[in-house]
């Protein structure tokens, strides 16, 4: 047996876990009509198979009709998520994992013009910033109504077979009770502590009437709200010992801080560039401070932190939830000795910042997460070895590399620059965005493994390619900005990547034209206004960076705002002309005929990206396929066997950026699903 601590087992009342690694209930966004089926399954299932103990499914499972999920949630109200959850439950037992599920009300965190357009319900009338409605202030009914509603989901679960439940207590509707801030009602629900309880400890009382007290309870809730006039730390310590103390539930699952706005999700759940296992320690001291069965996750990435909270006796079960999007194998690799091959999480929170816009989670460098029926997360040998070139090393073309490599093929890569990354080495040159940069070291150290061979410095021709003696050849050489979008001056104009490389130095007085609503953007003001230049972020949309999503927003504007930056929105740069030593610059709008002029000494264009497709065209007419992609067999996980021109040489296809500007996620998502197949 391992001295591992992470590979203890634990025991939970009666429940033995095989492990001290769990991922933390979370929501995919992958039900189907609200219920676990297919796709939600198997992205479990995968887990549990690699050896995670226990998977908590379902980020906020709704258990009544008027708390419509604002996202894509479990529905636990319906009778028929029973059979689904079952079907579940069983797969991942038969490997060996444990499986619960997290119930909640929303309370005030939805909105009214959801599913049945039912009134948002609350302890006062206070709206959450984040999710705009302003609720009813619950009368006893409600209460009664929605402790009920409770029990049922929770006895819906047990007849699932899952091994236990937790009931989600911060920013929901069990939390708004708690704190002075969301709840104003009088007694006995309203006023003291213990009457902000009172509403918690009825839910838990009708689920063990219901559930009898074998049945595992546990709660996740902040033990400080970190948010003036909210729950205090005292407040919170307190409110753990009287969980303990109740005899009601089995675990504590603590955070630390509040939900109801950007900011403070993001301090919650930290992204990049934030400090890793920021609220381990407080954890730790309810743990001490209460001796409870104590779990906890928040930007916890790797092994080594992990093991550390559970040998320093912070924690009972450490999560790796986002880390487990990443690499839904950990455990397995903890257990072969291969830590080294976990694909790290690099903090991107595509997954959670796609679902808050309703969409699914997906990992930004994982494109098999989520897409466990179609996409393979273990890459399987190919019954014929080919000789692979790719041109260019970016996050695609690192992908086709690893895959084509791990499929048994022979690899070259070639690479004009001098190392591998392509633009996410630019991007990582901003210290917050440092921690992308492990996208591609973790390709380089798997591809160097499997004997790919990079050649580097060379802008490869049509005449370098065909040298390989290729059977297939994949283009993923990227693409270069795109400035010219002015009626006139567009030779006065920088790119986004000129700031960001250092090419260009800032001015003092700069314009940002964003018309891609993009990181490239915010990162050059980012750049350019810690100068302690003025800046204006100018776009034609009705509002600034549309394309990054709101936890990854938080960095830029709490730096931003504190310096001399303003955002423009609705204007569009139409040109820009020299004045003296300065730039004018003419905005127009899309909604009508008016101009606006700005006199500054620096003009930024962010526009995307057009395609580095030149060799793609000149190795075209020698291909067997034209250069031709078969969607149908791609979306549907087949080989590619289109041949129009039998007389090619070789197979040609082009991924990522040239093709079209798109972002890292797809461009890796490209190299998988055709690769696979190669």
């Amino acid at each position: 047996m391992s001295n591992d601590p992470l590979l203890q087992p634990y025991k939970l009342k009666h429940l033995t876990l095989r492990n001290r690694i769990m991922i933390t209930s979370h929501e995919p966004a992958y039900p189907e009509d609200g219920m676990p089926k297919a796709r939600y399954r198997a992205y479990h299932v995968e887990r549990a198979k690699a050896g995670v103990a226990l998977t908590m499914t379902a980020g906020s499972a709704s258990v009544a009709q008027d708390s419509p999920p604002v996202f894509n949630n479990i529905l636990a109200w319906k009778d028929e998520v029973v059979g689904h959850m079952k079907q579940l439950v069983d797969e991942c037992h038969d490997h060996g994992a444990a499986v619960m599920i997290q119930l909640t009300h929303l309370g005030r965190r939805t909105r009214w013009d959801k599913a049945d357009w039912l009134p948002v319900v609350a302890p006062s009338h206070e709206r959450e910033a984040s999710h705009r409605a302003f609720p009813k202030r619950m009368e006893d009914w409600d209460m009664t109504r929605i402790i009920g509603d409770f029990a049922d989901a929770a006895e819906r679960m047990k007849a699932a077979g899952v091994d236990g439940i937790e009931l989600e207590a911060y920013g929901h509707l069990l939390e708004q009770f708690w704190s002075p801030l969301t709840n104003d009602l009088d007694a006995p629900y309203g006023g003291s502590l213990d009457n902000r309880l009172r509403f918690t400890f009825d839910v838990l009382g009708a689920i063990r009437e219901r559930c009898g007290e074998d049945f595992i309870v546990g709660l996740r809730y902040t033990g400080d709200q970190d948010l003036p006039g909210g729950m205090t730390k005292a407040e919170g310590m307190t409110v753990s010992e009287k969980l303990k103390d109740s005899g009601l539930v089995d675990f504590l699952n603590v955070v630390k801080g509040h939900i109801d706005t950007d900011p403070g999700l993001t301090d919650l759940i930290p992204i990049q560039g934030m400090r890793n296992a920021p609220h381990l320690d407080f954890a730790g001291e309810i743990r001490a401070a209460t001796g409870f069965p104590t779990f906890h996750a928040a930007k916890i990435p790797d092994v080594a932190t992990a093991r550390y909270a559970i040998a320093s006796g912070k924690l009972d079960m450490v999560g790796l939830t986002r880390a487990h999007m990443a690499d839904p194998h950990i455990v397995r690799k903890i257990v072969e000795g291969r830590e080294d091959d976990i694909r790290p999480c690099v903090g991107a929170n595509y997954c959670l910042d796609r679902i808050y816009q309703g969409g699914m989670a997906f990992c930004l460098h994982n494109a098999a997460t989520g897409r466990e029926e179609t996409m393979p997360q273990t890459i399987p040998a190919a019954p014929t070895k080919k000789r692979i070139t790719i041109v260019g090393a970016g996050p695609g073309g690192m992908e086709a590399a690893r895959v084509a490599a791990e499929r048994g093929h022979a690899v070259t890569v070639f690479e004009a620059a001098d190392q591998p990354g392509g633009q996410i080495r630019l991007t990582a040159q901003d210290e917050r965005r440092r921690e992308m940069i492990s996208i591609i070291a973790w390709r380089q150290a798997q591809c160097e493994k499997h004997g790919v061979e990079f050649r580097f410095n060379t802008f490869a021709d049509a005449e370098d390619v065909l040298a390989t003696n290729p059977n297939e050849v994949i283009i993923a050489t990227g693409g270069l900005p795109h400035t010219e979008v002015l009626s006139e001056g567009n030779e006065l104009v920088v790119s986004a990547w000129d700031i960001l490389s250092g090419d260009v130095k800032p001015g003092r007085d700069v314009l940002i034209f964003d018309d891609a609503g993009d990181h490239a953007a915010l990162q050059a003001a980012d750049l350019i206004s810690a100068t302690g230049a003025k800046v204006e972020i100018v776009t034609p949309d009705r509002s600034f960076a549309p394309e990054i999503m709101a936890m990854n927003l938080v960095p830029y504007m709490r730096n931003l705002q504190k310096r001399d930056t303003t955002f423009t929105v609705t204007w569009r740069l139409m040109s820009v002309a020299r004045e003296g030593n300065r730039l004018r610059a003419t905005l127009g709008s899309d909604y009508g005929d008016v101009t606006r002029e700005r006199l500054v000494d620096q003009v930024v264009v962010n526009h995307g990206t057009r395609p580095l497709d030149e060799l793609y065209f000149d190795l075209k007419p020698a291909s067997s396929n034209l250069g031709e992609v078969d969607y149908k067999a791609l979306t549907n996980g087949r080989a590619q066997s289109l041949a129009p021109n039998p007389e090619g040489q070789f197979r040609l296809f082009r991924i990522g950026d040239a093709v079209a500007a798109r972002n890292t996620h797809a461009a890796i998502y490209d190299a998988l699903r055709l690769v696979k197949d190669l």
